[in-house]
């Protein structure tokens, strides 16, 4: 792979620059063909010329409440079809985007939209956690003549004006914005265009990834070159077998999604047209890679950090191992030791650094940490180019394949989401009675990952510390368990031996909490089973709440759907997160059973032959 060689034979530039912006493209989808379907939602749907309308409409009620370019406009909204209307009014405006996230804890809102000075806010609700003072507007909102017809204050974007600004877990204890130029969107939409990633005829493309991480910028995007937009709200996210229905309902033709979501969703799909699957925000398993290659599935491995504007290189998953395939065009990526010297030996590792028009201008308000980041391209072709310091590892195979290795900090990636532990020991180190915090990765089965954390401090219960850390983060950074240690043990320079760390502790059930153990075989023991299987806990007590014993969003599907499989029951996720306990979930579980068995489902071998 000559792009990997000696950085003076790395890929050129050969995406076309710039790129025609994403606004134009738009605004010609729109005249070609303004019936065609654009959006679908929860709560409706928009052809290209509604949605242009209401853009326009919202676009000059910012622009009326005093929004300029170079302006930041928060998006506080759930996932209906008010989200790209509000995203792409925000860009019409002149502004950045800047996501806020209705499900993240106030407290963090309100942070993310202090940091980035928000000019406006667009959300639904009437006190969004804001600053004083910044204007409210709800998406449907007209300009103040009532008019949705006129003009937008002519706002091309230049390539170097930030489209976007995504907040992403930062090691210092406070979420960090990633800044994104116009011209780097425009530049990933035609490169994936040049690949053949995106197909040249429009498609019908599923939105999946949450608005506040950057795998969702290469999703939403389609619709500015004509695609239809499947906007996915959460409760189809959340039930594996309803979003399989939507996806054929709506003949969506790509779907972005991380491994561990393909694992849930693989059996539901089983038998149906499989659209384009683009893997990513997470290493894909070898034993994934061989299932979706032998199988037939199309399938692309897409690899790159936010800072380089989603994605940096792509590859069909064909092959016996995982890889992270070519860079895309006008992406330059060099394999440096720790000198910057190239790594060139076969099966020597490496740093990544990544270059070219897809970086991001750095993190606002942190210009260290950008120059430490975004360093000088010595193999650049033109003087004063950066490139990234991604922090991941690889090295070349004998075939000329790169393959990831791992990180050189402590960076890690759960379930698609970019989680620097540092930030979740700031949160534990910081609560009442805490007196040191440590944070690490514990593998509680084969392939199931979760953030373990460790405290010393008398008289600290774990269950408190999990309730507090809720109310002040999102939930993909709240630890599965809290162990209190007596000490943490220390390296012999002083710090904190996260190796040495012991396995988490399963929560003691008190004697006053158990029950007389439940009949072998019944629905009650297959339902605890499932449990003690899932979480990797040795036992439950009826009054145990699956959040509390480290369940979370993908291990509570592997609960359904395994109960499903065993008892042959129609059972939904939400009957048991709506459930305070195991015992109320196990009730819920028989009054499924009451009802009937499940209706057939066909066997996952049927899916070799339905696959595109």
């Amino acid at each position: 792979m000559t792009s990997y060689a000696e950085p003076s034979s790395s890929t050129p530039d050969s995406a076309p620059h710039p790129a025609a912006d994403l606004l134009s493209r738009l605004r010609a989808a729109v005249r070609a063909h303004p019936a065609r379907p654009a959006v679908h939602a929860v709560d409706g749907s928009l052809d290209f010329a509604a949605l242009d309308r209401r853009t326009t409409a919202l676009a000059r009620a910012l622009q009326e409440h005093g929004v300029r370019r170079g302006d930041r406009v928060g998006i506080h909204l759930t996932r209906t079809a008010d989200l790209p209307v509000a995203l792409l009014a925000a860009w019409r405006a002149g502004a950045a985007y800047v996501p806020l996230d209705p499900a993240y804890p106030a407290e963090r809102i309100a942070f993310m939209a202090a940091d980035a000075r928000l000019a406006a806010v667009v959300s639904t609700d009437a006190a969004p956690p804001v600053p004083d003072g910044v204007p409210v507007l709800r998406p449907d909102t007209a300009p103040a003549d009532r008019g949705t017809d006129g003009p937008v204050t002519a706002c091309t974007p230049h390539p170097l004006d930030s489209a976007y600004v995504i907040y992403t877990s930062g090691s210092t204890g406070r979420p960090k914005g990633v800044e994104v130029p116009h011209g780097a969107v425009a530049d990933l939409a035609a490169a994936l265009e040049a690949t053949g990633a995106y197909r040249p005829e429009p498609g019908v493309v599923a939105w999946n990834a949450s608005v506040s991480f950057d795998a969702s910028v290469q999703q939403w995007i389609r619709v500015c070159r004509g695609d239809t937009l499947v906007v996915i709200d959460d409760a189809h996210r959340a039930e594996p077998a309803r979003l399989a229905r939507l996806l054929a309902e709506r003949n969506v033709t790509d779907l972005d999604l991380t491994p561990s979501h393909w694992q849930l969703l693989r059996e539901p799909l089983a038998g149906a047209r499989v659209p384009r699957l683009f893997m990513g925000g997470e290493p894909v398993p070898a034993r994934t890679w061989r299932e979706l290659a032998e199988g037939g599935i199309d399938a692309l491995n897409l690899y790159g950090p936010t800072e380089c504007t989603v994605d940096a290189s792509t590859t069909s998953i064909t092959g016996p191992a995982p890889h992270l395939g070519e860079p895309l065009p006008g992406v330059r990526a060099h394999l440096l030791d720790d000198r910057l010297a190239p790594v060139t030996v076969v099966g020597a590792v490496g740093e990544l650094y990544l270059a070219g028009p897809g970086l991001a201008h750095g993190y606002p308000g942190h210009p260290g940490l950008t120059a430490g980041r975004f360093v000088a391209d010595p193999f650049a072709p033109e003087p004063g180019a950066r490139m990234y310091r991604t922090g991941d590892l690889a090295r070349r195979t004998a075939e000329g394949l790169l393959e990831y290795v791992g990180r050189v900090d402590r960076q890690v990636k759960l379930r698609g989401f970019r989680i620097e532990p540092g930030e979740v020991e700031h949160a534990l180190g910081a609560l009442v009675g805490v007196t040191a915090a440590a944070v690490t990765v514990h593998e509680a089965a084969p392939g199931d990952h979760r953030l373990a954390g460790y405290v010393t401090g008398a008289a600290v219960r774990p269950a408190d510390l999990l309730a507090e850390l809720r109310r002040t983060l999102p939930a993909h950074l709240v630890p599965s368990t809290v162990t209190v240690l007596d000490a943490l043990p220390l390296t012999p320079n002083g710090k904190v031996d996260h190796r040495s760390l012991p396995a988490p502790a399963a929560d003691d059930v008190a004697p006053e909490a158990a029950a007389e153990p439940p009949a072998a075989g019944g629905v009650d023991e297959q339902v605890a089973e499932v449990w003690r299987t899932v979480l990797g806990v040795p036992s439950v007590a009826p009054t145990d709440d699956f959040l509390s014993l480290g369940g979370h969003s993908l291990t509570a599907l592997r609960v359904v759907h395994l109960l499903r499989r065993k008892l042959n029951v129609e059972l939904q996720l939400r009957h048991l997160l709506d459930a305070a306990d195991l015992a109320g979930f196990t009730a819920a579980v028989r009054r499924a059973a009451e009802a009937g068995p499940a209706t057939a489902r066909p066997a996952l071998t049927a899916r070799r032959a339905a696959v595109r």
